[in-house]
């Protein structure tokens, strides 16, 4: 199965659901997220449980200022 590559240009709403589903789905992978007005641990908390779709059931944490998902780690611009 081959992955796609994206990138979520902003991460309000629309962007944190798009990664939530790319993540959820498995054949999307986000290599990176251009938003620089908040700070990662804000960007765990809204992926974690900022939802009306449910808390996210994977692993998501801080790691080199990246933000790591399911051990995938996405470079923040």
């Amino acid at each position: 199965m081959v992955k796609v590559k994206t990138r979520v240009n902003g991460f309000g709403h629309i962007g944190y659901l798009v990664t939530r589903a790319a993540f959820n789905f498995g054949r999307v992978d986000t290599v990176a997220i251009n938003y620089h007005f908040t700070d990662l641990n804000y960007m765990i908390y809204v992926v974690q449980c900022y939802s009306s779709h449910g808390k996210f059931h994977g692993t998501i944490k801080a790691e080199n200022r990246k933000l790591v998902i399911n051990g995938n780690p996405i470079t923040i611009f």
